[in-house]
């Protein structure tokens, strides 16, 4: 029988003769590789992601028939993660990230985690349905929770709400967002406008009809038909967002 790691193990294998000494490679990881536990929606869009961009990684679900969705799309083998025993077979320890998939299902997703814990997994991103869950998540220890339903309907909210076309939220507080500008900055260069000044906001990028975006600068004009990216605290942008 065909080993269903081994398409993973083989790409990730340092070449003979590498002059890579590091720790990570002396505990057998690799800075790259990424173990993603639950092929559901989320889970797999995220391995196939990863597999395109040519990262190392090993996609697990316990649904057999999930598995056999994904073969010969990316390296993915049948396993039940909730036993601590299958982690060890499955080569877990060689993998720096785990990201744990199985949001809808509270009682996997907290044993899963705290298996990958106990094997001491440097990064561990965990997918949380709710608050409540990401709370446990977070109390147990995992290092990044996700909500990724609820990140989007926040995202989608903004971009409902007034004229922005893109947004992320960089950190907590903190967003970059891509818009029209606000009629008063038409025909001004930045240091005419003082958006900063005004509003405390900072225009770090501009992009003119069938041209790429550029830095701005003091010196840059802008005019009704830019795109314009801005950055700052996510009230103030909301703020600049909704000027005519």
């Amino acid at each position: 029988m065909v080993d269903p790691t081994a398409r993973w193990r083989q790409r990730s294998s340092p070449a003979e003769g590498s002059s890579d000494q590091s720790s990570d490679k002396a505990r057998g990881r690799h800075k790259n590789s990424v173990l993603v536990i639950g092929l559901g929606r989320f889970g797999s869009a995220l391995a196939e992601r990863l597999d395109r961009m040519g990262q190392d990684v090993l996609a697990v679900d316990r649904d057999a028939h999930l598995v056999a969705l994904w073969s010969g799309r990316i390296p993915v083998v049948e396993a039940d993660c909730t036993n601590p025993e299958t982690l060890e077979q499955i080569g877990a320890r060689d993998f720096p990230v785990a990201v744990v998939g199985v949001g809808s299902h509270l009682e996997s997703s907290v044993l899963i985690t705290g298996n990958l814990l106990d094997i001491e997994i440097p990064q561990i991103w965990a997918k949380a349905v709710s608050t409540e869950h990401a709370r446990i998540l977070e109390r147990l220890g995992a290092h990044h929770v996700v909500l990724p339903e609820a990140d989007a309907g926040a995202r989608v909210a903004h971009l409902l709400s007034g004229k922005l076309l893109d947004y992320i939220e960089v950190d907590e507080g903190f967003t970059v967002v891509k818009m029209h500008p606000p009629r008063e900055t038409h025909g001004f260069t930045l240091a005419q406008a003082h958006v900063r000044e005004k509003y405390g906001v900072t225009i770090i990028g501009v992009k003119s009809p069938g041209e790429e975006f550029k830095y701005a600068t003091p010196q840059t004009k802008i005019t009704a038909q830019d795109l314009i990216l801005v950055a700052g605290h996510t009230d103030l942008l909301e703020r600049f967002g909704a000027r005519p």
